[in-house]
């Protein structure tokens, strides 16, 4: 049996395991049960109501949290020449194509989010083996795969975030970090909650939201009330 030390017994101890929370509640709570020596990132984890294996269930999206993941994303613009100005200018850490296209294939992925414009697509298809498993891949619903390469830059380092369901019909995205105010934290998973609930599929039959937790690095989870995001 695995032993907690003093500081995890003590964030256990300051959660009702039997209670639900409201997100107003849980937004508070996380900051006081969050004892890692970093600045951890808070989670929220939605289930979902949907078989993933379908597609006309599959959930998937992005959307711009109000104060954005407290996270500093890298961005790499794959590009032609002409649009690499633009992308520089809205922030992109790496820009470039061909020799970055190299890179990727001798196993380079040290980036979070990868931009391109659709001619390129057809250059990234081999790498799919390589940047699919990582979320790395650029897809036109997340609107990675776009001809205005400076405002995904933008949108991306400001706090747009893409999700998908995943094989247990449930939802993980940050939602910033414990050192943030409790009300940003609230503001920032009431975004993401309302805009997966806009996505409810038509095939997605019975209770949708099925449970919705919100948990900091190593810290124990806190379950939340649906109805007090609704």
């Amino acid at each position: 049996m695995a032993k907690f030390t003093k500081k995890q017994k003590e964030a256990l101890a300051k959660v009702d395991a039997s209670k639900n929370y409201s997100l107003e509640e849980a937004s508070k709570l996380i900051k006081d049960i969050s004892y890692a020596k970093f600045d951890a990132s808070v989670d929220l984890a939605v289930r979902l109501g949907v078989d993933p294996r379908k597609a006309n269930q599959m959930v998937r999206g992005v959307v711009s949290l109000p104060h954005g993941t407290g996270k500093d994303v890298r961005v790499l613009a794959l590009v032609t020449p002409d649009r690499e100005a633009e992308a520089k200018e809205a922030g992109a850490d790496y820009v470039g194509l061909d020799e970055y296209l190299q890179k990727i294939k001798e196993g380079w992925t040290d980036v979070d989010v990868i931009v391109t414009m659709p001619s390129v697509m057809g250059k990234l298809g081999p790498l799919g083996r390589i940047l699919g498993p990582r979320g790395l891949m650029p897809n036109p619903k997340s609107g990675t795969v776009t001809m205005e390469i400076g405002k995904a830059v933008a949108d991306v380092k400001s706090g747009k975030i893409d999700f998908k369901v995943d094989k247990y019909g449930i939802i993980h995205a940050g939602v910033g970090k414990v050192s943030f105010e409790a009300e940003k934290i609230r503001e920032n998973a009431q975004e993401l909650i309302q805009t997966l609930v806009k996505m409810k599929p038509t095939a997605s039959k019975g209770i949708y939201v099925k449970s919705i937790y919100l948990s900091s690095t190593m810290s124990p989870g806190i379950s939340i009330d649906i109805k007090s995001v609704n």
